[in-house]
């Protein structure tokens, strides 16, 4: 049965879900796809056809400056990783072979680019989710039109391409790899080296279309960087295979090769910056030339864009401009929601273009098509806003004379891609307004839980069941209204569903009715008292540049949020308490300090950031520095707990067996697993070795994991106690009436202060020692000072109500009263919640994160299994991503509990820890509100998708961790703990 407090938890949980749920769904909707099939009357494809069959090859993350056709003689040292394209081909034959830079669409994850390049639309922003498990494409392709001409597809490398394309591969001539082995550097590349080689080579008429996709060159990326030694190798392994396949492809198949995005300086992707949107395309013609290169095509035709890093602008083109383009060289019909333009400089089949303008033509009339189509759709009236600058635009091609007829059509193309972008970035407003609203319930009954707790908290827990039984029935009541004021209103509403009404109508009825019932008193002191640090960090969300450098404000606002304890430390009543407040004010300051040398940057702030999470900005393997400080880190962090909890004289009982042995050999074994992952992506030891590595080091996380799982928690649950007693009798002057000499037995408990804290932060070190596991070597260096910086920040905060108590003892007219130990009790103050919420954020920077889809460690995924395996590889990168914020949610009861001893018995124990968790609920409820609210009022604004949304889905996330710290800690570690210890003085008092 779920205890009073774990339900009202449970409740404000769903609430804070489903307001961010109903924002989300406002704010980032998917588009609609059309399920029509385009086809290609009389000659009209076929005429443009140059070649009978094509091989397309994949290289993943191919960059524009991995492949040149002019690479540098002699080769530069800062020039190595180049791929380079066969002289021979580009230089004497360049009406053969073309190279452009082509712009991938965000968000650069493979299997939505893989949607992009088969039928040339459009992904949304939502799509991303999708990467891990994709579904079935049903929209007209390229594969699907070459099955309708009744042509065969053959197909090896990236197993991604079954899962969008299940019933169209030929599965006699498809040889699917596991693409989700990021440590796999070879064997994807290899099955498709020993398959399609053969095969194009030996088996031309056996198939019409050939797919190879390559996975080594962007695992490579991922796990050791775009500027390690082992990119070398895998670029020539990649140089070699292409020269292989130019020797066997026949005069009448064309050659394709292309990246499906680029990677960033640290080798990921997902995001849109530069370097990841740049990705390369070169087609190449054996047999009949592709253009005739008889006159310049108008310059608006054939953009060109600088690379970063170069000063010489290179051909430019759209990504899914590819799919119109070899739809039609092969002769098919272009796929019915194709929003690319065709490459003109490969139709320019004579001094009249009437190549380009027919392929031009039939490329306008395709997405005219598309768009009248989708005007007529159940979506139709997104179209409504554009509508009339699309039709002038296509008059414009019809009345354009032969002369100004290219710029026309390309002109409607572009318009209309420009058109389409903007339209699958929409919202629903109403779903926005409900989800904010809902937002701004949920924060404001979190608020008046915190505020009634409070105020009253020996009573108010009785108080606050009654209000959530109320706030039940409401909620009931509220489902059925919202459903049914729905029918009506369904017209007004655009993108509101029938369950979105039912759960909004359920949130306001029940919180509405809950924040009624409570009506906790407002002073206007307490008004006043809200922190200036969180009313500056929720401002910050309205700045880009503010978001940008958000890891540095938190830094600053860290170090400021000690100034009230710092200022009390000089004012203390005794040297005691001054030099405990100063002393740890100092070293939880130090800590931030150190843990702010661990950098990950954002694409946003070079140059004026350097990494140093990394050994390089361009590497994913750690420094040298980290390599040699974490396991000393790991060994010590637990002699450091102790040392501290000495203080209290609590290091005995449990913590003097759970720190030295269990704590201890699970923090070097979550480090001796990374060093071996080290060991591993060096590649130094050969094969054999390796593979031992690999088995060495996923036993080793396995073990670990169990250990703590099981054993860890078992031996915490069955004596969650840090107490040792001793008893020695001692004899008195009288004697008994036997004549025996009287004797007094005198018991000594060590631990008596801190007996609620320390048994409770055991508890936080389990949890500790599993995401510990789950972050790389320099990140968990940060953890070792975030330990620290926590235990400190305990510290201070128990040693200023001491000073405060004493204050208040010396001015008062009864000092022996305001001393009682009976009328003592756990006074929470929002300001002491800060620094704990800021040590959060603080903590996911340091470890390696910015709030970018680029900056997450994919490699975490293959801790426990090396392929990718569900659930375990989503899991480990979960516990990565947001293992700070549960963490220090879990560690927010700390401040009630922290030097809090068992006798007298604390009075309203369960409410204050209960009120400790909700403050820091409230804390990232308000960042979510301010980045919620910035993120609406800004969605139209130029860097809304890479920095605004990125960031309100981070703040999202951040909730749902710091929600389920505060459930978990609350529910199950304080409980357990007042459970035990009363057991053990029962009777006392």
């Amino acid at each position: 049965m779920f205890s009073r407090r774990l339900r009202l938890l449970l409740w404000l949980f769903l609430v804070h879900c489903v307001g961010i749920y109903l924002f989300t769904r406002g704010y980032l909707l998917s588009r609609l796809s059309l399920p029509d099939r385009h086809e290609c009357r009389h000659d009209g494809c076929t005429s443009l056809a140059t070649h009978k069959r094509a091989v397309i090859l994949v290289i993943d993350a191919l960059r524009f400056d991995f492949i040149s056709s002019h690479p540098p003689e002699p080769p530069s040292p800062y020039h190595h990783n180049i791929l380079t394209l066969p002289r021979e081909l580009t230089a004497a034959h360049p009406q053969h072979s073309f190279m452009f830079n082509a712009h991938a669409d965000p968000p650069t994850t493979t299997l939505q680019r893989l949607k992009g390049l088969t039928t040339g639309s459009l992904p949304t922003f939502v799509d991303a989710g999708e990467s891990f498990g994709g579904s079935a494409i049903v929209e007209d392709s390229i594969l699907h039109q070459l099955v309708a001409a009744g042509r065969k597809v053959a197909f090896a490398g990236d197993d991604t391409w079954i899962t969008l394309f299940p019933d169209i591969l030929d599965h006699n001539m498809s040889f699917p790899f596991d693409s989700f082995n990021v440590e796999d550097l070879h064997t994807v590349d290899e099955g498709v080296i020993a398959n399609l080689l053969p095969m194009v080579k030996n088996y031309p008429h056996s198939w019409d279309l050939a797919i190879g996709h390559c996975l080594g060159v962007d695992h490579v990326g991922h796990r050791v960087g775009p500027e390690h030694p082992v990119m070398k190798t895998k670029l020539e392994q990649m140089n070699d295979f292409l020269a292989d396949l130019v020797r066997a492809i026949d005069e009448d198949t064309l050659l394709v090769l292309l990246g499906d995005h680029g990677m960033d300086r640290a080798g990921n992707h997902g995001g849109d910056s530069s370097l990841e949107t740049m990705s390369a395309i070169w087609i190449y013609s054996k047999g009949a030339a592709l253009s005739h290169g008889s006159a310049s095509l108008p310059d608006s035709l054939v953009p060109t864009v600088v690379f970063p890093g170069e000063t010489v602008p290179h051909r430019s083109i759209q990504q899914i401009d590819f799919v119109p383009t070899i739809s039609l060289l092969l002769g098919l019909p272009i796929p019915f929601n194709n929003l690319g333009t065709i490459i003109p400089e490969v139709f320019d089949r004579g001094a009249n273009k009437a190549g380009v303008q027919k392929a031009l033509e039939l490329n306008a009339n395709q997405i005219k098509n598309y768009l009248d189509a989708y005007r007529a759709s159940q979506s139709g009236g997104e179209l409504d806003g554009f509508w009339s600058r699309l039709s002038e635009s296509w008059v414009a091609t019809q009345a354009a004379s032969s002369a100004d007829s290219l710029p026309t059509l390309w002109e409607f193309t572009r318009h209309s891609l420009s058109v389409c972008r903007a339209l699958w970035a929409r919202f629903s407003l109403a779903l926005i307004i409900a989800g904010l609203t809902t937002i701004i319930l949920g924060t404001v009954a979190t608020f008046c839980t915190y505020q009634l707790l409070g105020e009253n908290a020996e009573n108010s827990e009785e108080y606050l069941t009654k209000a959530l039984s109320s706030a039940s029935k409401a909620a009931v009541v509220g489902l059925a209204l919202g459903s049914i004021a729905y029918f009506p209103l369904r017209n007004l509403l655009e993108g509101v569903h029938l369950h979105h009404a039912s759960l909004f109508g359920s949130v306001l009825a029940s919180t509405l009715t809950f924040t009624l019932s409570c009506r906790p008193t407002l002073r206007r002191e307490q008004l006043t008292a809200v922190p200036i640090i969180l009313v500056l960090h929720a401002l910050c969300f309205a700045s880009n540049s503010f978001i940008i450098w958000e890891d540095r404000i938190i830094l600053f606002l860290s170090i400021t949020s000690l100034v009230p304890s710092f200022l009390v430390g000089f004012t203390a009543p005794t040297s005691r308490l001054r030099y405990r407040i100063l002393g740890f004010s100092a070293v939880f300051a130090t800590c931030v300090r150190l843990m702010a040398m661990s950098t990950v940057c954002r694409e946003e702030q070079h140059p004026y950031c350097k990494v140093t999470f990394y050994a390089s900005p361009t590497s994913s393997t750690p420094p040298v520095l980290a390599l040699l400080i974490a396991p000393p880190v790991a060994f010590s962090i637990p002699f450091v707990i102790r040392r501290i909890l000495g203080i209290s004289k609590s290091e005995k009982g449990l913590a003097g067996i759970f720190f030295p042995w269990v704590l201890a050999s699970a923090l070097l074994a979550g480090t001796g697993f990374w060093v071996l992952e080290w060991a591993h992506s060096t590649e130094l030891f050969g094969n054999g070795v390796n593979a031992l590595f690999r088995l060495a080091r996923t036993m080793l996380a396995r073990v670990c994991f169990a250990a703590i799982a099981f054993g860890g928690v078992a031996l915490w649950w069955t004596s969650p106690v840090c107490l040792e007693i001793n008893t020695e009798d001692t004899p008195l002057d009288s004697e008994t009436s036997q004549g025996q000499q009287a004797q007094k037995t005198k018991v000594t408990i060590l631990g008596f202060a801190n007996a609620f804290g320390s048994p409770y932060f055991v508890f936080w070190t389990i949890f500790l020692s599993v995401v510990w596991l789950c972050t790389q070597l320099t990140g968990q260096v940060v953890w070792g000072l975030a330990t620290v910086a926590l235990l400190a920040h305990l510290e201070v905060v128990d040693s200023v109500r001491d000073a405060h108590a004493l204050g208040d003892a010396f001015v008062s007219s009864k000092p022996t009263a305001a001393l009682d130990l009976n009328a003592l009790k756990r006074e929470l103050s929002f300001s002491e919640v800060v620094p704990l919420a800021l040590l959060a954020l603080h903590t996911f920077h340091g470890t390696g994160h910015q709030p970018t889809i680029s900056s997450l460690q994919w490699k975490t995924a293959f801790i426990f299994t090396p392929t990718l395996s569900f659930p375990f590889s989503q899991l480990t990168v979960i516990i990565n991503t947001l293992g700070p914020h549960f963490l220090m949610g879990l560690a927010s009861p700390l401040l009630v509990l922290w030097n809090l001893p068992p006798l007298p018995p604390p009075r309203g124990l369960m409410a204050s820890s209960l009120r400790a968790g909700l403050a820091i609920m409230l804390y990232f409820m308000i960042l979510l509100l301010g980045s919620a609210t910035c993120a609406a009022a800004l969605r139209r604004h130029l860097m809304v998708w890479n920095i605004f949304a990125p960031r309100y889905m981070f703040a999202a996330i951040s909730v749902f961790a710091i929600d389920l710290g505060v459930i978990v800690g609350v529910g199950i570690g304080v409980g357990r703990v007042r459970e035990r210890i009363e057991k053990i003085f029962k009777g006392i008092a």
